[in-house]
């Protein structure tokens, strides 16, 4: 503590007391004891109060000079608390001014209260107070949460409009850990946790949870309402940093970057310590996924200091003040007896709205903490967690009151997992909601937790009806832990989709949730669920009759479409069906070849299915379809695929490869990979060597594949890799994607199948020195 106290004042000797006021006297008396000015308020009384008037300091150096000296343990800290009052509503206006201008960056000139504040050392006074008051309890406890209360928010409005503040307490662990031990009294506790969160954000390494005393003692304490504020401090510590480099996005950058830190991260670190709190996650899943009716609090109205907290941009109030408007025009329509309206007027009804979005924004911290977990190495211990405390059930229960009550306009840009946003508190909470179905599902035999009982039954008389074994995870599914009522998750999800509007970035991650349900091992079952409630009729409409120009709702249509119809016959006849004019299949093929990058996945797809389909020569209906199918018989031309090979190749290097498009590596290797079982890898090789010299640029296309060849077998191979992806979307075992990658990286220019053989001596190796370290 004594840190954080800070030195004494140098014309004191170490005592309180009031110095001579002349100016000279105190730089002489300086030079004698070796100890200089510290901060302004060191200055004589007299100078600071004539100066004040010239630079309008509106007092504030006066009262940190009278702050500073009832400092210590022996004085009246009810007298200065009266100073540190003044103080603080002056900062608060200017901390309210920026944050109505949605957080500008802060000037001096702009807020100059909270400028001269700082410049005299009002921080550290403030720090000061915080402590003594730590260490010497005042007789009289509302004064002292009081005290508290008020030195809190002045450094979060300090915080607030000068940046160079919030560093500084950053950078003082002591400080940091210091107010961990503050939160918990409930009277202060916002109050703390606002600092904190403010503080968290720009701190440059981040904080150790287990480094704070007593945490799971402190996360115990917590009500309900503490915990879901303390979710927000949370997020900052479990997610990894936002490098905000698209360099360091690259696969080969994050190749490197695990290679130098093998150890787990302090984000990860952070998240089994988090895991280990006894109760931790069972009260975020109850937070989760209780009725706003549920919400405690004896008086609403007392809440209302909440809210500041969430105040960080002038959407939330539009969005209440929207919501409240909508209820009076429900109301208004429902009833026209002018009277009852006018005994109900607006202000009365604005604290139901208020409570909901209250109860939206809680639940947003608390879902994102818990898709963060989801995505993180202990993805199997959450897994389990999440399903005993009956996550998915719980918010199939909201989701027609509370999570897709109403409709709400989103047309804004689609955030990644880490980037800050500043959409309404429902869009944030469907976007959230919809990364936690997509993370919960995602190559997890859970999935089947978002159906209920009868959709359970539904996929097993599909099995049956195919003549085909019913999926082990289904089989297994625990039907206690399934969704209630007459619709599952699922389902429920379905039906808002098609409701959407084109460009709506909820289309995004609505797609992107129920490809998940999809992605793994393809069970014939799941699709035919799918494609018996209209899905891929909704999803050929949006590609190619909506208009729809959104480049991130089409990728994740196309990639939904390919896990939709990979190896299912029946989902290429009902294409069929749908695309019936050759003006809608060329629609759909510009669409396509509009960014390979964006749908190379479904690309895949069609190769694979086509593959397994002309093997299947004995079924009728096989051959059928694959006589009639405008997209099959489109992809059989030998010419198409090369053309897409070619493409695919083209359009990636060794440097620019990411988690995004890494994808058009595997699908132009699945193309070759199904060439070499049918014995035409030469023929492929030595049309892209002719497409090379056709193009003018001999051996460049061909060393971009070897060069991208060798990356594959160094990302891939490598033992932390998982490689049952590969294997499980394709269906050829990862030994054959190894085996293919070796032979045509064979050193012997004698094989047919070794790109080698097809780079003319000149032009050889353009790019040796890619990979080297």
């Amino acid at each position: 503590m004594a840190t954080l106290l800070g030195s004494e004042s140098p014309c004191t000797g170490g005592k309180r007391r009031h110095c001579n006021g002349n100016v000279v006297t105190k730089f002489t008396a300086s030079k004698i004891t070796g100890q200089g000015f510290s901060r302004g308020t060191q200055l004589p009384g007299g100078l600071l109060q004539e100066r004040d008037k010239r630079a309008k300091w509106h007092g504030i150096p006066t009262l940190l000079q009278r702050l500073y000296e009832s400092s210590h343990p022996n004085s009246d800290l009810s007298h200065a608390h009266s100073f540190l009052k003044v103080l603080s509503s002056q900062l608060s206006m200017e901390a309210m001014s920026f944050v109505t201008e949605d957080r500008k960056t802060a000037q001096e000139s702009t807020f100059p209260n909270t400028y001269t504040f700082d410049l005299f050392g009002g921080v550290n006074v403030s720090l000061t107070f915080l402590v003594l008051d730590a260490l010497y309890l005042l007789d009289s406890e509302a004064l002292n949460d009081d005290l508290v209360k008020d030195c809190l928010s002045v450094l979060y409005n300090c915080c607030i409009c000068t940046e160079g503040v919030t560093k500084s307490l950053a950078a003082r662990d002591d400080f940091v850990l210091f107010l961990f031990t503050l939160m918990t009294n409930k009277k202060t506790f916002l109050q703390t946790a606002t600092l904190i969160e403010d503080i968290l954000g720009v701190k440059k390494e981040m904080i150790q949870l287990e480094g704070i005393p007593n945490l799971s003692g402190l996360v115990q304490s917590f009500d309900q309402q503490q915990l879901a504020n303390f979710c927000r401090i949370l997020s900052v510590t479990i997610s990894e940093p936002d490098v905000g480099n698209d360099d360091k996005h690259t696969l080969l950058a994050k190749n490197a970057q695990q290679k130098s830190n093998a150890s787990p991260s302090r984000a990860e670190v952070n998240q089994v310590t988090l895991l280990n709190i006894p109760g931790f996650i069972e009260r975020l899943c109850k937070l989760a996924t209780r009725k706003v009716s549920e919400a405690t609090g004896a008086n609403f109205l007392q809440e209302l200091e909440d809210w500041y907290t969430w105040l960080d941009n002038a959407l939330v109030l539009d969005a209440l003040m929207q919501m409240a408007t909508e209820e009076a025009e429900q109301s208004s329509t429902e009833s026209s007896d002018e009277s009852s309206l006018a005994t109900s007027p607006l202000r009365h009804r604005l604290p139901q709205s208020m409570k909901i979005v209250h109860e939206i924004m809680y639940k947003v911290e608390v879902l994102y903490v818990l898709c963060v977990l989801l995505m993180g190495r202990q993805r199997n211990q959450v897994h389990k967690m999440l399903a005993e405390f009956r996550l998915i059930p719980g918010l199939n229960n909201l989701f027609d009151k509370l999570i897709w009550r109403k409709y709400t306009a989103s047309n804004h840009v689609v955030h990644g997992q880490n980037e800050n946003c500043d959409c309404s508190p429902e869009i944030s909470f469907k976007i959230q909601f919809l990364r936690l179905l997509q993370s919960f599902s995602d190559h997890h035999e859970n999935k089947y937790l978002l159906l209920n009982s009868q959709e359970l039954n539904e996929l097993s008389a599909i099995s049956m009806k195919a003549n085909i074994p019913e999926v082990e995870a289904l089989v297994n599914t625990d039907r206690s832990l399934v969704c209630d009522g007459k619709k599952g998750l699922l389902t429920r999800l379905l039906t808002v989709m098609k409701r959407e509007p084109p460009d709506s970035s909820f289309r995004f991650w609505q797609a992107r949730a129920v490809e998940s349900f999809l992605r793994g091992a393809t069970s014939y079952a799941d699709q035919m669920f799918l494609l018996k409630r209209g899905l891929l009729e909704h999803i050929l409409f949006c590609i190619i009759d909506s208009g729809c120009t959104s480049r991130d709702v089409l990728q994740s249509y196309f990639d939904l479409l390919g896990e939709l119809m990979k190896f299912n016959i029946d989902a290429f006849k009902r294409f069929n069906k749908y695309v019936n004019t050759p003006e809608k299949f060329q629609t759909f093929l510009t669409q396509i070849n509009s960014s390979l990058v964006d749908s190379n996945m479904l690309v895949r797809c069609i190769v694979l299915s086509l593959d397994r389909f002309e093997s299947q020569t004995e079924d009728v209906k096989v051959v059928e379809v694959l006589s009639e199918c405008c997209l099959l018989s489109y992809m059989a031309r030998v010419e198409n695929r090369l053309a897409f090979l070619f493409r695919l190749i083209n359009i990636i290097n060794v440097q620019t490869l990411t988690q995004e498009n890494v994808s058009c590596l595997n699908t132009s290797l699945v193309i070759l990979m199904l060439a070499r079982r049918k014995a035409k890898l030469p023929f492929y090789l030595n049309a892209l060597r002719e497409k090379e010299y056709a193009e003018k640029y001999p051996g460049c296309l061909l060393n971009n594949f070897h060069n991208l060849l060798r990356f594959w077998q160094r990302h891939y191979l490598n033992k932390d890799k998982d490689s049952t992806c590969l294997e499980n979307s394709s269906c050829i075992p990862f030994s054959y994607w190894k085996e293919t990658v070796s032979v045509l990286l064979g050193s012997d220019r004698t094989s047919l199948c070794a790109i080698a053989s097809y780079i003319d001596e000149p032009y050889m190796d353009l790019d040796r020195d890619l990979l080297e370290d």
